[in-house]
């Protein structure tokens, strides 16, 4: 099983795919990365040589992935709470940050869905 900045790749994906497992890399960075390393995007983790690996993990030193981009986009977050900018107040309310409407489909604040009407027809003809 490859590995590659801490991060376990599934064995039967296609590369191309296998690296956005990995926080940081998207699909657009995932191709950009394959191209400097000369590898074929079609190519399976568990058809990758060792060579290969090593070219992969030579081009990804580059760029902050896991656990330092964690550290740093928690630390923005924690400047924006700090100096009480508005996106802060919203991460600190729990609220949508991006814009998005609050009154239907934020779940972030109001929690899991609960269905209303079949539950009170049951207890209705529970009482007579």
């Amino acid at each position: 099983m490859a590995r590659l900045v801490g991060v376990d790749l599934a064995p039967n994906k296609r590369i191309v795919v296998a690296l956005t497992y990995i926080f940081g890399i998207g699909d657009a960075l995932s191709r950009e990365i394959l191209a400097k390393a000369k590898i074929d995007q079609n190519q399976r983790v568990k058809d990758l040589g060792d060579a290969e690996l090593l070219a992969i993990r030579d081009v990804i030193k580059d760029y902050r992935l896991e656990g330092d981009l964690r550290k740093d986009v928690q630390l923005h977050i924690k400047r924006l709470i700090d100096i009480s900018a508005y996106r802060g107040t919203r991460h600190r309310k729990g609220l949508p940050v991006r814009g998005q409407r609050t009154r239907t489909n934020a779940r972030t604040l109001r929690g899991k869905r609960k269905t209303v009407g079949l539950g009170r027809k049951k207890e209705e003809e529970k009482k007579e």
